[in-house]
């Protein structure tokens, strides 16, 4: 057992000299030293409804989908953490709760995300709607609740079979979207589907950039996982250099295809959120240091998760360590 793998609890992350409990909240022991960027957060979606959840009110705690007492392993691709009764709630709270103001989802607010954030020394996140056609309106949400929040940079989300997509895409731009989250396991479409195409060109044309979730995870529906191979993403990024594509978990459970695209093409970044301590290591021996993101996926996982994995990486290396939490990400987005 690989004693700085292997934890008992989220708690038990106080092993390391980094994190101890204040205020009954995990927290980094000196986060203004490790001053760190997330790429990669949500609040609560919603889908068929109006938005029932209160974006704005602050809960006593955030309730992540991998509850914080379960043992931790930190080589191993974050969701393989979750226990099967952990999956089951996530999926309920996603599915049943979606169209209701209860569940964990409550909780997945921006009160809650700037705190965690401070406790984390994170200072800028990047947040990440997700909507279909029709019956969905979180990027339009997301950004009505963050405007004018310094901390908070939001993308938006169009769906390429969404009417209007020029307009919608205009609007959000308008409404201080940076870029726009693609999520073809979700939004049930090929990152090279002639309509995605078509939005990337549209992307290019109003200078956003975009976010994909990139590669199979191991837990979405069969009909996701086959449209989210990690071969059906180089297309996009070769035939549309003016666009910066980010590639979410770094091609999860198929990093290595994805390492190769971002070696291969300066406008491909990779967004380190989820991989294992393993992975994350080699990603930063063999990979573009200039073009990776540090991300946590919250509130599926709490940020301590993530940056426990990036400190303990970069142990011995402060400018690396400086470049990967910060640099690279105050670069792209002009902080």
């Amino acid at each position: 057992m690989n004693a700085q793998s292997r934890y008992e609890s989220s708690w038990d992350l106080t092993r390391l000299d980094y994190f101890e409990i204040r205020d009954g909240r995990l927290v980094l022991t000196e986060p203004e030293k490790w001053r760190s960027f997330d790429t990669h957060t949500h609040l609560a979606l919603s889908y068929a409804l109006p938005n029932q959840v209160d974006l704005l009110k602050e809960h006593d705690r955030s309730e992540v989908y991998l509850q914080p007492d379960r043992p931790l392993d930190l080589d191993v691709y974050a969701n393989k953490n979750w226990w099967p009764e952990d999956l089951k709630s996530m999926t309920r709270d996603l599915t049943l709760f979606s169209m209701t103001p209860f569940g964990m989802r409550r909780t997945h607010t921006l009160p809650n995300l700037l705190r965690d954030m401070a406790d984390m020394g994170i200072t800028h996140s990047v947040l990440l709607p997700i909507d279909f056609p029709v019956l969905s309106h979180n990027a339009e949400n997301y950004l009505r609740v963050t405007t004018g929040q310094e901390r908070i940079i939001c993308f938006g989300s169009v769906h390429p079979y969404a009417p209007d997509v020029p307009g919608k895409l205009d609007w959000q731009k308008a409404a201080g979207a940076r870029g726009v989250k693609v999520h073809p396991a979700v939004q049930l479409l090929r990152p090279d589907h002639p309509k995605c195409m078509e939005l990337y060109r549209l992307c290019a044309e109003r200078n956003l950039m975009v976010l994909w979730h990139c590669g199979p995870v191991g837990i979405e529906p069969e009909a996701g996982r086959r449209r989210c191979q990690l071969p059906y993403y180089e297309q996009p990024i070769a035939e549309n250099p003016d666009v910066t594509f980010i590639l979410g978990h770094s091609g999860a459970l198929q990093m290595d295809l994805a390492l190769d695209l971002a070696n291969r093409y300066p406008n491909a970044w990779l967004d380190l959120s989820s991989q294992g301590l393993p992975n994350l290591r080699r990603i930063l021996d063999d990979g573009p240091r200039d073009r990776l993101l540090p991300g946590s996926d919250w509130p599926f996982y709490h940020q301590s998760l993530h940056m426990a994995k990036l400190l303990l990486a970069t142990e011995g290396d402060e400018p690396l360590r400086t470049q990967i939490l910060w640099d690279n990400a105050a670069r792209l987005f002009d902080l």
